[in-house]
């Protein structure tokens, strides 16, 4: 069978966020000419474009949140602001010179698989159409706000949005405000909103836990260390991937060094919050770790204030003046913020996937998103997921595990440059064995505790962690095993 070469592959990528850039840099440092890049809005970013609200900041330190082969020696702070993050992107960009393989404005609705052709053909919402080799998702998983299915929602008169889309023509000063959510968003902005508005009522459904942010701003000196001493900048960079990969051992294996942390927790929140029962309330009742652990030094004496008022009973409905809860009380508002997440276990929706025999993404995955080794799933040949299911974090940087993925995908490139018009089908049974193991090694650990996380999917199937060590993730992504894999002809279709 005739051999071809890297640059007789093409690749289309969906999204442009760290995956998408990421991958379309190693993509041209392999020598592959001859990719698109896709992406919905007017400009680059993925969710460090879209999360603009006060406050908007990494909770990963700023030097493990880059790219190990394009570091930053002059990040502002140990955990850098959104707006800086969203400039390294476009940096990236313009240094290895991607603009002419993005296409903008190119919201994918449709994938499907040509059989006769073994290549990808994808349909944007413009009525564009895309033709390639190979298909590389990189839509990440926080990417669709979560807005709550709230009766009444529409008739409220008042300004109303997603932390997500944040609406920087509101001016909050002086307004009664009402925040619904808890969550990462919410202990980012709410602490930047409070001594503006006049009021602010903030609807909890659950707890969250929240312990210390350790950050402060990188002095010139520091900043030109990092520069001049480039090891030390690697080491620093080790440094922090080691004491964060520590963390994996709490949650999957040794959890009881968790309550150390919750001491911690409960320590920060009896010594900022004077009110009992803001304190009572504030504090989770479920064990730490089993949803996700969130930094903050400010969160405390946030809720500390005394125009702010923290509501734990449910949302009943809302209407033109503001909200009602199940008690009966109402509460006006004049703008109310949703800081209620993202529909994180909705992979690639709302993109209908199309793959051979005229199977459906969406029905394979109908009890739950499942991909061998969260990248490929049987079936749907040539396509490659980034950031796929089981391949989130709750200890460590997504960035380790996304560059462990641009390494198996740019080896799929190589094994399918070996065959003429081929496309690669990971195999069924190897697929199974694989994310049977990858469930087992969730059993046990502390996100099977019994809380509800945006980490479940509505099956209650832990579709979102990587259940151990990223450096275990990344030998296991070394390269590819093509006996993992069918390798199919467009004449054979087998």
């Amino acid at each position: 069978m005739k051999r071809r070469t890297p640059h007789s592959l093409s690749v289309i990528i969906i999204g442009t966020g760290f995956g998408g850039i990421g991958m379309a840099i190693q993509l041209k440092k392999a020598g592959y000419t001859d990719f698109t890049l896709l992406e919905k809005a007017p400009k680059a970013g993925g969710t460090w474009r879209d999360n603009t609200y006060p406050g908007a900041a990494c909770d990963v330190q700023s030097h493990l949140y880059s790219y190990s082969f394009e570091p930053k020696h002059d990040w502002t702070r140990k955990f850098a602001p959104q707006a800086e993050i969203e400039g390294y992107i476009e940096h990236c960009i313009t240094k290895y010179g991607l603009q002419p393989h993005i296409q903008f404005e190119q919201a994918v609705t449709a994938a499907s698989f040509n059989e006769a052709t073994n290549s990808w053909v994808v349909t944007t919402e413009s009525g564009d159409t895309y033709t390639a080799n190979v298909l590389i998702t990189a839509t990440g998983q926080l990417n669709r706000p979560a807005m709550p299915a709230i009766p009444g929602i529409e008739q409220f008169k008042g300004h109303i949005f997603h932390s997500a889309t944040w609406d920087h023509q509101v001016d909050l000063t002086n307004k009664q405000v009402a925040v619904v959510g808890t969550g990462a968003s919410a202990i980012q902005f709410v602490p930047e909103i409070v001594p503006k508005v006049a009021k602010l009522d903030l609807y909890q459904r659950s707890a969250a836990w929240v312990v210390p942010k350790s950050d402060r701003p990188f002095t010139r000196l520091e900043q030109s260390l990092f520069q001049k001493m480039p090891l030390w900048d690697r080491a620093y960079r080790a440094l922090i991937y080691v004491k964060n990969e520590s963390r994996a051992l709490a949650f999957t294996r040794f959890s009881k060094f968790l309550a150390l942390v919750a001491r911690q927790a409960v320590n920060e929140a009896e010594a900022k919050v004077s009110d009992p029962s803001k304190r009572e309330r504030i504090i989770p009742d479920y064990q730490i770790g089993c949803k996700r652990i969130l930094i903050s030094n400010d969160w405390y004496p946030a809720i500390n204030q005394p125009h702010l008022d923290l509501i734990t009973d449910g949302i009943a409905r809302i209407d033109e003046t503001g909200i009602v809860t199940t008690d009966g009380t109402h509460r006006p508002a004049d703008a109310i913020l949703f800081a209620t997440g993202f529909r994180a276990s909705e992979y690639l929706s709302p993109i209908t996937i199309t793959g051979r025999d005229g199977a459906l993404l969406n029905d394979a995955w109908s009890d739950g998103a499942k991909a061998f080794k969260g990248i490929t799933v049987n079936g749907f040949p040539n396509l490659f997921m980034l950031y796929g299911p089981n391949t989130n974090l709750a200890h460590n940087s997504i960035l380790y595990m996304l560059e462990s993925q641009f390494r198996y995908v740019i080896s799929a490139l190589g094994a399918l440059a070996k065959y003429q018009n081929a496309a690669m089908d990971v195999r069924k049974d190897r697929q199974t064995r694989y994310c049977s193991v990858v469930q087992k090694g969730l059993d046990g650990t502390v996100w099977d505790s019994g809380c509800q996380s945006w980490y479940l999917d509505e099956h209650g199937r832990n579709t979102a962690l990587w259940p151990g060590f990223t450096f275990s993730y990344r030998f296991a992504t070394r390269s590819v095993d093509t006996a993992d894999y069918r390798f199919i002809t467009p004449d054979s279709g087998n």
